[in-house]
Formats: structure tokens, C-alpha cells, sequence
């Protein structure tokens, strides 16, 4: 296909693009807030309805204490012939009711703002806009396109992930549809991250009269928390951070429990299970006498290492961008996305494929309008070419 045409319709879509960004920042969609995030669901099944896609619509069921989440949403289109192309992007938020109404969608100048602009309401949008771009120019050189609208990824897609991960091997390449770095970078590899709830469980004593009863469970979360930090640098670009300490009732009682929330992070598979593994010793290996660590821990994302398909589906995207007029590069992240479970489950995959954008997860959250229609043709374009 050639990039100047598929510039020239993405361009005519750009009003649209705007209009239909606006419809989705002014929803509340946290991805603990169910009715929102069917909110922008309905509006992706519209699209694809209107785009000729097959529906595969799954309400999710929770668990016994499991909090109700939004539904999955899977598109998918079928062509002539070619690769099978899937496509993920996420229609959760990290912000909670009532976002809206204090900072509704803006544009100032060419920086539209707003609750998940840039994370990741631009880049779920770009999938269906540059799909749109493939069939007003009458490409279908694929065997299907497959694209996932995912309701709880910022939580970690325990609702998504495992249905992702069962679908990725069938397909030739992966785009997931996070936005790009504010340098414009794409994504070809992230870390991967394993969540940890250690709790130290002790004895409560009398802390003024009979402390020798007692089985300190904050001295131990003590001694735990700097044998985990001194982890860090221990292996390559892995980090250990613990976040979050909570424990004790009153000065006067001797602790009984503690509970410490870590995140663990590696660029590497074989380094993270390392890690995992001298987590587990640490928390085997308790110093306080008759104290105990509970741990509760799994992994949340295995990493996303670059891979020669992934490397291929680089060079496909720096050689459209070229012909677009800008130079584009790659790069790695310590954050984790469904990039993770794609990569993980054998896919090619890169990542970073919406609008530029910034600032994620805070108040300040900014897309660049102008990255719009080079990054829905880019998209088209990659594609076109895999």
C-alpha cells in the first residue's frame, strides 16, 4: 500500500478521530467501574457493527470476593488471505468516578487532556481508525484481523490476560495499542513484573509487662524489607521495590502481623525467576525467632523480550514512518502491558503504537493531536506490510 493514500484518508478521518476521542474521555471507565467501562465498550462494538467485524462480547463473571468488571470485547475481520494481524488495546482507566466532571476532555492548541487520553483512549481508537483507512482503500490481504478491547488491563487483565494468552499463538503478529513515548519511540520490549503480599505473621504480647512473649512482626518486616531492597543491581535492570508496610495495632502491644506489598521487575525471564527465587528464600528464612512469612505472589506479566520477529515488525514500522517523513525508533520500558502476554505466549509483537502522548495515570495527561493521523497510517501501513 502506499503511504501517501493511506496519509491522504487518515487525514480525512481526523475530525472524526477527534470527535470520537472526546465521546470516550468523558467517560468515567475505571477499570473498577463496570457501567463505564461498557460505556466505551458500546461505543467499540458500534465500530466494529458498522465495520462489518464479527462480535465476541463476554461478561465477566467474578469470583467469590472478586470485584465485578467490565465486559471483553473482541473484534474480528476477516480478508482475502495473508497474515492473521492481532490487535489489543484496553478501555479501562486508572481513575475513579467523578474524574470527568473535574477535568473533562480539552484542547489546548494542538494538546487534547483528559481522564486516559493518552492511556489509552488514542490508541484504541488508532486500531479502529486505521482499519477503517485499510478498507476505504481497499486492502484485504489478510486472513483476519483480530482486535481485542481489553476492560482490565490497568489492574493487571486477571479478567483478559488469560484469554489473550490462549488466542496469541494462532496469530503471524501482535500490535498493542499503548501510546507511543512522548519522543514518538515505539515499544519492543518491557519488563516483566511479579507482585508479592508477603504477611509476617508474630504473637501479640503486653510490650510493657511480658514483651519476651511476644514474636515481633514488624522487626521482621524490617528485616525483610532491607534483605529485598538489597536485591536491587543484583542482577541486570532488575529492581525490588517494597511499596507498601502496614502492621501493628498500639505502642504498647507487641506486633502480631505485617503485611508488605512488593513489586518485582526484570527485563529477562531467566534474571525474574532468579529473583523469584531468592524472594522465596528470604521469606523462608525469617531472622525473628518463631515469626512467619506468608507469601503471596504470582506473576503478573512475564517479560517482553525483543525477539528477531519482533525485531521484523521494527523494521517494518521505521521503513513506513521513513516514507511518512520521520524517522521512528524503538526502545525498551520497565512498564508492563498485554505486550508482555502476547510476547510471552510466542507472538511477535511490538507495543506503542498509538498517538504521542504523556504524563499517564495523572492529572496532567496529554495527547499530541498532531501525532493522530502519521500514527493511524503508520499502523494501517505496518499492517499493510506484515
Amino acid at each position: 500500500m502506499d503511504m501517501g493514500v493511506l496519509r491522504q484518508l487518515a487525514g480525512a478521518g481526523y475530525d472524526r478521530f477527534v470527535a470520537a476521542l472526546q465521546a470516550m474521555v468523558d467517560i468515567d471507565c475505571g477499570s473498577y467501574s463496570p457501567a463505564g467501562v461498557n460505556a466505551v465498550a458500546d461505543l467499540c462494538e458500534a465500530r466494529f457493527r458498522a465495520g462489518g467485524w464479527a462480535v465476541d462480547r463476554r461478561a465477566h463473571v467474578p469470583g467469590p470476593g472478586e470485584p465485578q468488571l467490565g465486559d471483553l470485547l473482541i473484534g474480528t475481520l476477516t480478508g482475502s488471505g495473508g497474515p492473521n494481524i492481532l490487535l489489543v488495546g484496553h478501555m479501562d482507566t486508572v481513575f475513579d468516578d467523578g474524574t470527568v466532571a473535574e477535568r473533562p476532555f480539552r484542547i489546548d492548541g494542538d494538546i487534547a487532556r483528559g481522564p486516559g487520553v493518552s492511556d489509552m483512549k488514542g490508541g484504541l481508537l488508532t486500531g479502529f481508525f486505521a482499519v477503517e483507512v485499510l478498507q476505504e482503500a481497499g486492502f484485504d490481504g489478510f486472513s483476519s484481523i483480530t482486535y481485542v478491547c481489553n476492560p482490565d488491563e490497568e489492574i493487571g487483565s486477571f479478567f483478559s490476560g488469560p484469554i489473550i494468552r490462549e488466542m496469541a499463538p494462532s496469530f503471524d503478529a501482535a500490535f498493542v495499542l499503548e501510546g507511543a513515548r512522548a519522543n514518538g519511540d515505539v515499544v519492543s520490549a518491557r519488563k516483566g513484573v511479579t507482585d508479592y503480599t508477603l504477611t509476617v505473621h508474630g504473637r501479640a504480647a503486653h510490650a510493657g509487662v511480658e514483651p519476651e512473649k511476644g514474636a515481633n512482626a514488624l522487626l521482621q518486616a524490617a528485616h525483610t524489607i532491607i534483605a529485598l531492597q538489597g536485591l536491587n543491581g543484583r542482577w541486570p535492570g532488575v529492581t525490588v521495590n517494597v511499596g507498601v508496610a502496614r502492621g501493628g495495632t498500639r505502642t504498647n502491644v507487641v506486633p502480631a502481623s505485617c503485611e508488605l506489598q512488593v513489586d518485582l521487575r526484570s527485563p529477562e525471564l531467566a534474571t525474574l525467576e532468579a529473583a523469584e527465587a531468592e524472594i522465596a528464600r528470604i521469606c523462608e528464612e525469617p531472622v525473628v525467632p518463631d515469626v512467619t512469612i506468608a507469601v503471596d505472589g504470582g506473576g503478573w506479566h512475564r517479560p517482553m523480550e525483543k525477539t528477531a520477529g519482533a525485531q521484523r515488525l521494527v523494521d517494518i514500522a521505521r521503513q513506513a514512518a521513513s516514507e511518512l517523513g520521520f524517522e521512528l525508533r524503538d526502545t525498551a520500558t520497565g512498564g508492563a502491558s498485554d505486550a508482555n502476554t502476547t510476547s510471552a505466549a510466542g507472538t511477535p509483537t511490538i507495543d506503542g503504537l498509538g498517538p504521542i502522548g504523556g504524563d499517564d495515570h495523572a492529572p496532567a495527561e496529554w495527547l499530541d493531536l498532531t501525532s493522530v493521523v502519521p500514527r493511524v497510517t503508520l499502523l494501517a501501513g505496518i499492517i499493510a506490510r506484515t
